[in-house]
């Protein structure tokens, strides 16, 4: 096992009815005036955000509401929640639903502890957080893993361009996980989480390090364990074993335990940032299209890792190193076209797209070719617009 530092500081409330004990939490990590941040309404209609709202009446915690995320969410909104938390006083900040509505808390928490200087500053690179307030989480939908992860990702709609930061600060103080809470999540919603899921143990897993052997298991029984209980969830939302396990695969998924001493490679995370960027499509369905395309650009690298993967996860130990190597990235493009994921631009709605565009796209993965991403396989400009033409149909 290579050497590695493991850090995860976020308390897990996990079960039936167990938003019932938000409150008791804020109090717990020291919360006494709470800004609550949503998305388009669920929460509301459902009657979450009412139960929660009392809770915290109860035992007398002042709370301010902030809803509107969006999926994909911006920093021009999170700016607008800077502000509104700042003018209210929060020492808090409440995120109720998924992803996008936890990472523009995350946003809110660091913009109205620094009101000096522009999130965009942190997410662009150009400074670093040093100081933040803590977070809390009412998780709604299994896919992100932002209730346990240091990373937190908005879109400046201003430039097109979608860009995530990771530091500890990004951690919440926090996570309420009630699987009954994902019950009405939409059919295509869920199935994008389930791809999120896979992908963020996915961008972990294909390493050239070796001597991690039981990260290797855990990764792997991590992926079968999604892949079984997604088919389960797909045919009925409300089963309630199905959902539980999505929803503690996706934190576990992003909190670190799946890439322990071995070095992150979310090349194809940044592929798919800038079709969520320049498109607006949904975060997880932009992976599938572009995994495919990464995958077989880049496997000849190291064969027997997606062989293992192939063998370890998709049960294919028939053929030659290669063949199977192939057969696992099928298998897998298969599974997610099975829960009605896609695989190409015209699969993902957006059309075949002409070279300009291509060139684009490339030049926003990589600063115009002043940088490479990703570790598995550097991924230069030349490099990132192979992989686009290879998912344009």
């Amino acid at each position: 096992m290579n050497n590695f530092t493991f850090y995860t500081p976020t308390e897990i409330i996990f079960g039936k009815d167990a938003e019932a004990k938000t409150a008791e939490a804020v109090k717990k990590h020291g919360g006494k005036r709470v800004f609550i941040v949503f998305g388009g309404g669920s929460a509301k209609k459902s009657g979450l955000l009412d139960r929660i709202e009392e809770e915290l009446k109860t035992e007398g915690i002042p709370f301010e509401e902030f809803g509107g995320v969006q999926p994909n969410p911006t920093v021009a909104h999170a700016r607008a929640g800077v502000k509104a938390a700042a003018k209210f006083g929060a020492d808090m900040i409440l995120a109720v639903g998924g992803g996008s509505v936890i990472d523009t808390a995350k946003a809110v928490a660091h913009g109205a502890s620094n009101l000096d200087t522009d999130i965009w500053e942190f997410w662009s690179g150009k400074k670093t957080v040093e100081r933040s307030m803590p977070v809390g989480v009412v998780l709604t939908i299994s896919a992100a893993g932002s209730e346990t992860s240091n990373s937190a990702v908005l879109t400046n709609e201003e430039t097109g361009k979608k860009c995530g930061i990771n530091t500890d600060f990004n951690r919440p103080a926090f996570a309420i996980m009630n699987p009954e809470l994902t019950y009405t999540i939409p059919r295509y919603q869920l199935a994008c989480g389930i791809a999120d899921i896979m992908m963020h143990t996915l961008d972990r897993y294909f390493t050239h390090e070796t001597g991690n052997n039981f990260t290797d298991r855990v990764a792997e029984a991590l992926l079968k364990n999604v892949v079984h209980y997604a088919r389960a969830a797909m045919v009925n939302h409300k089963d309630y074993e199905a959902m539980s396990e999505l929803m503690w695969c996706g934190s576990v998924s992003h909190n670190g335990f799946t890439s322990l001493g071995r070095t992150m490679d979310f090349g194809v995370h940044k592929l798919g940032h800038e079709l969520s960027g320049k498109f607006g499509v949904t975060h997880g369905a932009s992976l599938t299209t572009m995994w495919g395309a990464w995958a077989r650009t880049v496997y000849t690298d190291a064969p027997e890792r997606f062989a293992q993967y192939a063998e370890n996860v998709w049960g294919v130990s028939v053929g030659t190193v290669e063949e199977r190597a192939r057969a696992g990235i099928r298998e897998t493009e298969e599974f997610w076209k099975s829960i009605g994921l896609p695989l190409s631009f015209k699969q993902l709605g957006i059309g075949v797209q002409d070279e300009e565009t291509l060139e684009y796209l490339a030049d926003m993965c990589t600063d115009y070719g002043k940088k490479t991403v990703a570790f598995f396989h550097p991924i230069d400009r030349e490099t990132a617009l192979e992989m686009y033409r290879r998912a344009n149909h």
